[in-house]
């Protein structure tokens, strides 16, 4: 079993995945279509960031790779609906960053109302500017967050520790943290809050999301964040806002392309602009978070390899089975279609084959079962069940 992982990804997904057994290689940046392509001959196991796109084209050339490790919150970078086709499970780590998201989002609207950027930058000049003027207290300032999933709404809470009211707006019916409002459209969000965040997912409906109308009915004064993806704003708009003098400031932490590795160059048309935060891609890079998420998927590719677990899988049917000892276990993934159990269970049956214990869920097109037998078995089985028409992926774990 063969693992690699790009992107700089936490050295303890390496160590987690040796001590299962499974040969490790890594690389430091992501790799493009060709490049991916090449390197995932013989690899049963990829693990990338957000840097790596794998498209429908890599995953049909990918014949070895069984699962995909997202070490990060977003998988937009994966063609899931592909994945899904050729059977291979995909995971992500959708809670592991989140505090660090959090505390950079607070850290960075705090310096935009306070003018602290202005402030660094004057003092790097040699100019001692000691004013008050468009400096802000945070407590009594709306905070208006748009995505209120696990980062939006735990930005909601401290921010309310702070003493700022909140409102947010999601497409999906969500429980208020605390205090906190929710709003019926954007428009309504943008008419209260003094700042504004960003912090949807990444599905294809999210593009341009926010632009020129958006920014154009900002509050006069306020700061604008976007921590969640870069296409979902139109930088070209935010920088004329900027410059204008209608908002105050922004933090940018995401862009819509952003360079392959560690040193390459970086162009964006809000350079230059002093009160204006860029940060290259980095919400969720603390040494906590990349540390947590390094043990999260790791462990979720190691558990698929070895049980069959695809718990918290984003693409496939998620099931696991408790396993009994001296049991071998069979893992198929086959088409979402009537009387699938039925027929498992009777090619092991006509090969006096015992079933110890078995799991089965489904997903839209998929069905996943995880089959414990307690007696030996000639490979007539296993060509048996790959046979059947349903089959889409047949493993034998032990």
């Amino acid at each position: 079993m063969k693992a690699l992982l790009l992107e700089n990804v936490h050295p303890d997904a390496t160590t987690y995945l040796q001590a299962a057994g499974i040969e490790v290689s890594t690389r430091p940046c992501a790799l493009d279509e060709r490049e991916l392509s090449e390197a995932l001959q013989g690899v049963q196991l990829l693990g990338i960031r957000s840097g790596t796109r794998v498209t429908r084209s890599v995953l049909a050339n990918a014949t070895d790779l069984i699962a995909v490790g997202a070490f990060c919150i977003g998988t937009n970078q994966v063609d899931l609906a592909a994945a899904t086709e050729e059977a291979i499970a995909v995971f992500n780590a959708p809670f592991s960053n989140t505090r660090s998201v959090v505390e950079l989002a607070l850290a960075e609207m705090i310096c935009l109302t306070r003018g602290l950027t202005a402030k660094n930058s004057a003092l790097h000049a040699g100019v001692w500017d000691k004013s008050a003027k468009g400096a802000h207290e945070m407590r009594g300032r709306t905070l208006g967050i748009i995505g209120y999933g696990n980062i939006g709404s735990q930005l909601s809470v401290l921010a309310e520790a702070l003493g700022m009211p909140v409102v947010y707006f999601d497409t999906a019916d969500r429980l208020a943290m605390g205090n906190a409002r929710s709003v019926s459209s954007v428009g309504e969000l943008l008419e209260v809050a003094d700042v504004v965040s960003i912090h949807v997912d990444g599905r294809v409906g999210n593009a341009g999301l926010f632009g020129s109308e958006q920014f154009a009915a900002m509050r006069p004064g306020s700061v604008f964040l976007n921590l969640s993806r870069g296409f979902v704003v139109d930088q070209e708009a935010l920088g004329a806002q900027i410059r204008s003098g209608h908002l105050a400031g922004a933090a940018i932490d995401v862009f819509p392309i952003e360079p392959k590795s560690q040193g390459d160059p970086f162009e964006s048309e809000l350079q230059g602009l002093p009160n204006v935060i860029l940060t290259p891609h980095v919400g969720g890079s603390t040494q906590e978070a990349q540390e947590d998420i390094g043990h999260f998927v790791s462990d979720k590719l190691r558990d698929y390899v070895a049980t069959g677990s695809s718990s918290l899988s984003v693409n496939l049917p998620q099931t696991r089975l408790q396993g009994g000892a001296g049991s071998h276990r069979l893992a198929h993934l086959h088409m979402n279609t009537p009387g699938v159990l039925a027929k498992v269970d009777s090619v092991l049956a006509e090969h006096n084959v015992n079933i110890e214990g078995q799991s089965l869920a489904t997903r839209d097109k998929l069905g996943y079962l995880l089959t414990d037998v307690g007696t030996d078995y000639g490979p007539d089985v296993v060509q048996a069940l790959k046979a059947m028409p349903e089959t889409v992926r047949l493993r034998v774990l032990s």
